[in-house]
């Protein structure tokens, strides 16, 4: 769905590519220096390939899809709960007045900032926010919009499955990081974009 959003924008898309590889060799990059770890052996041993057994198939697609059902779904579901009772009792409005002048800082219109809500709680709702609103940004804007949810934390479940795999402290940190680089990606790319006169 994010991709979508640069449907038709070959530049735009390019553009996008090259800056989120770039961020992610840079992070990746700075992040082996501040906390090396193991060094990667640069082979491994293959194991006999053979064609699968469709009970085998079978048998991985079924435990897969219960981990799916037992571990992930019940997350999408306390998202969607999270977004309905934060619509009824009005902090959703709270926090999308907060992210205004955050949106209006990277460039973005006003209502971005209820896709950026979503995107936290389900990132397909933030992807499709976003969607629904290329009538009224531009490609520089949809850029900016684009390049920044796709740097932001992945979503509500991906948090929880951080706690699960890494302890409360590391997700809290790797968030606490996240949150704050995606959008200052986000207006050094508009104040560019500005720069060579393309966003307006």
């Amino acid at each position: 769905m994010l991709l979508g959003l640069l449907a038709g924008q070959p530049a735009y898309f390019i553009a996008w590519a090259a800056i989120v590889g770039g961020v992610f060799l840079l992070v990746g990059f700075l992040a082996a220096r501040l906390m090396p770890g193991e060094q990667p052996t640069f082979y491994m041993e293959l194991p006999p390939l053979r064609l699968p057994s469709p009970v085998n198939v079978l048998v991985k697609t079924y435990t897969r899809m219960e981990w799916y059902l037992r571990e992930v779904l019940p997350m999408f579901v306390l998202a969607s709960v999270l977004i309905w009772v934060g619509q009824l009792t009005g902090l959703f409005d709270v926090i999308v007045g907060a992210l205004v002048p955050v949106m209006r800082w990277i460039g973005l219109p006003d209502d971005a900032a209820v896709s950026f809500l979503f995107g936290f709680f389900r990132r397909d709702y933030g992807a499709a926010g976003l969607y629904d609103m290329r009538g009224v940004m531009t490609g520089a804007q949809l850029l900016v919009a684009t390049t920044t949810l796709t740097l932001f934390v992945p979503c509500i479940a991906q948090f929880s499955v951080t706690i699960k795999e890494r302890g409360w402290k590391t997700a809290v940190a790797i968030s606490a990081f996240i949150f704050p680089f995606a959008f200052v990606v986000g207006a050094l790319l508009y104040r560019v974009l500005l720069w060579l006169g393309v966003a307006g």
